[in-house]
């Protein structure tokens, strides 16, 4: 595939991402899967022009490491809650007999709910946030790792400007608002970097011996 058009699909695909987290133009979040898809496989393509696999490579374990954590941290999240939701019943419903098809005919009496009662969703909660926290900070590192090889070989800066802010990003996400606008625009900048990319220009050819 050409430099041209590889160039254009991370292009379209980075700014398809960025404008993917605005609600009203995600449509849950079909938008961003469509330019994730298309970064991929510019990177894919940029790999072989370049000759490099760690620019795919990297960002293919990044994405792969974000799948697993937003996998496990639902899981733990899902557990948890389960694990509680029993005991949490009982404190509300002090009359139930352990048969859910009689909690429709039960008044809860929610003076019985205190602190302890909703610690195990509240730590669920917490335990679930640093669980996709870890794994986010692993996952943009290989995201960096793929830009700024690919910063290397296309000499474009911005492609490792990009990915360093998206990094910091993720190590901000305890903040929440910060790490998540500083992601925010590294898209935009990773966006820009693809357009900047420009074809290998052709290198001479030694001189024939006399």
């Amino acid at each position: 595939m050409q430099i041209e058009t590889s160039k254009t699909l991370g292009g379209v695909g980075a700014i398809l991402m960025f404008l993917g987290v605005i609600p009203f133009l995600s449509y849950y979040g079909i938008i961003e899967l469509i330019g994730l898809i298309l970064v991929m496989v510019a990177l894919y393509n940029l790999a072989g022009y370049y000759a490099e696999k760690g620019i795919f490579n990297n960002a293919l374990y990044g994405l792969i490491t974000g799948i697993v954590g937003g996998v496990i941290a639902g899981g733990a999240l899902i557990l948890l809650v389960l694990s509680s939701l029993t005991d949490f019943l009982y404190t509300v419903y002090p009359d139930w007999n352990g048969d859910w098809s009689a909690l429709s005919g039960l008044t809860p009496d929610v003076s019985n709910i205190d602190i302890s009662a909703v610690m195990p969703f509240i730590t669920g909660f917490f335990l679930t946030l640093l669980i996709f926290w870890i794994f986010a900070i692993i996952a943009f590192y290989f995201v960096r790792r793929s830009l700024t090889t690919l910063s290397a070989k296309s000499s474009v800066n911005l492609f490792s400007t990009a990915g360093l802010l998206m990094l910091i990003g993720a190590v901000l996400l305890v903040a929440m608002l910060i790490g998540a606008i500083l992601i925010w625009i590294g898209l935009l900048l990773l966006a820009i970097a693809f357009f900047q990319i420009k074809p290998q220009q052709a290198q001479p050819a030694p001189p024939s011996p006399p």
